[in-house]
């Protein structure tokens, strides 16, 4: 993909079979628990955008045999630890990967500095560094714990730690650095955020108590244990499926089927969303692969409706926000996305970026700090103006979410940085025209 931009016009309806890439999330976890494992772990169908790299690169750089045996076939050869890099771990883009090898190597004795590109230098590390220090971590770095900075891991203490605000990434680095402490670590958690580090942990032997009490979930894991090695297959993501999936909703005549979707409960908010919004979109050949929950989702051309998306349905779909208000874009009546507030701290402010593509391309918008409504068309899936270049910051989920609105619009939707999409998507461009999209 060029960096000098892409445009997406609108053509014919959008039709085939296609399979999402691997889970970003879950990818990220499988380099890392395997490397602090003892012992082979072998993963299918890794997601082999540039964030998960990066990841792979820091399991050497920390010392576990990582290579790659095919297209999303991987082995790596763990030491049952990390040891000492030699080296400036970069992280690049990636956001999940920096915080969770943080967490990982918070428990050994030794000092690791970690950088990134412009934007994951520019983004707080502090949610994160704070229960890390709690737990005995030290670090030496920029303000707001910004990076580049120098984490100093070593004898941890337990923590019990309840989470300010719903966070995955925060939950799975105090988790992985209770791995390392002799008496373990609880997180508390008001509200359920996606549990793949807990049921990985499982997979690679941890025991992890997860208990549900009126007050928020318990998850709780023992000290002293150690990880054995084991085979992991990756599931197509659902953030990544989710575009394909918009596109045909929005699209006239349009049905696309994305096979091997992962289905897991705290990941399918999107889904939940774009039905209660009258999308056709039917969910078959529901099975379990690896442990998740996996199925086929099919969508076509529907009269979308506005919606008010319940706030505490936010840790399932926080990702998905950006391509769901492009589905608002297109329906009847305004949808009302709040308590989206972490959007602001992803790759780039997403509330913002999205709220000045949307207005470039003729749709209503009303930004609030912690929210987004979207309103949509008076006459219901009736296409946008369009028309615009759009500014992206350099962030792939923006870029994308534009691109799929392109499709539909009157006129033509161009973005700017597109290369960044290969850290999530890489071979969305070919995907998308497979399907019959005019981009390029």
């Amino acid at each position: 993909m060029t960096s000098a931009g892409l445009t997406a016009k609108r053509g014919g309806p959008l039709r085939g079979r296609v399979r999402a890439p691997g889970d970003k999330s879950i990818s990220h976890r499988a380099l890392i628990l395997g490397a602090l494992a003892q012992g082979v772990t072998e993963i299918e169908g890794l997601l082999e955008g540039d964030d998960v790299l990066r990841t792979a690169q820091a399991m050497r750089s920390f010392g576990a045999g990582v290579e790659q045996l095919g297209p999303g076939r991987w082995r790596v050869e763990g030491r049952g630890g990390f040891s000492e890099p030699s080296d400036v771990i970069d992280c690049g883009n990636a956001g999940t990967g920096v915080r969770l090898i943080m967490g990982a190597m918070a428990g050994f004795d030794f000092a690791a500095t970690f950088t990134g590109d412009e934007s994951l230098r520019g983004r707080p590390m502090r949610r994160v560094l704070g229960p890390l220090g709690q737990m005995g971590a030290t670090w030496t770095g920029r303000s707001n714990g910004r990076l580049p900075l120098t984490l100093q891991g070593g004898n941890l203490a337990y923590l019990s730690y309840r989470l300010p605000e719903p966070s995955a990434q925060v939950k799975s680095a105090v988790l992985l650095a209770g791995l390392q402490a002799p008496a373990g670590a609880q997180v508390i958690e008001p509200e359920a955020t996606r549990d793949h580090t807990e049921r990985m942990l499982r997979a690679f032997g941890a025991v992890v108590q997860v208990e549900d009490r009126p007050d928020g979930r318990y998850i709780t894991l023992a000290g002293g244990q150690k990880l054995t090695g084991t085979k992991v297959r990756v599931p197509g993501d659902p953030s990544s499926a989710a575009f394909p999936l918009v596109a045909a909703l929005v699209t006239p005549g349009s049905e696309v089927t994305v096979e091997g979707v992962l289905l897991n409960e705290l990941r399918t908010g999107l889904f939940t969303t774009l039905q209660e919004m009258g999308g056709d979109l039917v969910i078959s050949n529901v099975r379990e692969e690896g442990g998740e929950q996996v199925g086929d989702v099919t969508a076509r051309h529907s009269p979308l409706k506005g919606v008010s998306v319940p706030p505490e349905r936010a840790p399932a779909m926080i990702d998905e926000y950006p391509i769901l208000a492009v589905a608002a874009a297109f329906a009847e009546g305004s949808t009302i996305m709040r308590g989206i507030g972490e959007m602001r701290v992803k790759e780039s402010d997403r509330i913002a970026l999205m709220a000045h593509g949307l207005t470039a391309c003729g749709v209503g918008v009303e930004e609030e700090p912690e929210g987004l409504i979207v309103i949509g068309s008076v006459r219901g899936n009736h296409p946008v103006a369009g028309g615009a270049r759009v500014t992206t910051k350099g962030d792939h989920r923006i870029a994308m979410s534009h691109l799929i609105m392109g499709l539909a619009s009157d006129e033509p939707v161009s973005v700017d940085e597109p290369g960044m999409i290969a850290t999530s998507f890489p071979g969305f461009e070919p995907l998308m025209r497979g399907l019959g999209a005019d981009i390029s």
